[in-house]
């Protein structure tokens, strides 16, 4: 997910989309456990999005 498309969403859609980056992030951490994961990278590229979220919604608080 680019910055650029995030700053143009809502308050709201941020957090539907940061709920929906937690969803699956607690997915692949079962898988993790239970040793059947496809593809590992998708930890790190979620995390980067959760992360670009937040500062998005941090950047939105203060104005």
């Amino acid at each position: 997910m680019k910055p650029l498309e995030l700053k143009d969403l809502s308050k709201e859609e941020l957090l539907v989309k940061e709920k929906a980056l937690y969803d699956e992030l607690s997915k692949l951490n079962i898988q993790r456990y239970t040793g059947s994961v496809e593809k590992p990278h998708k930890f790190a590229l979620i995390k980067k999005d959760i992360a670009r979220i937040r500062t998005i919604l941090n950047q939105k608080k203060d104005k």
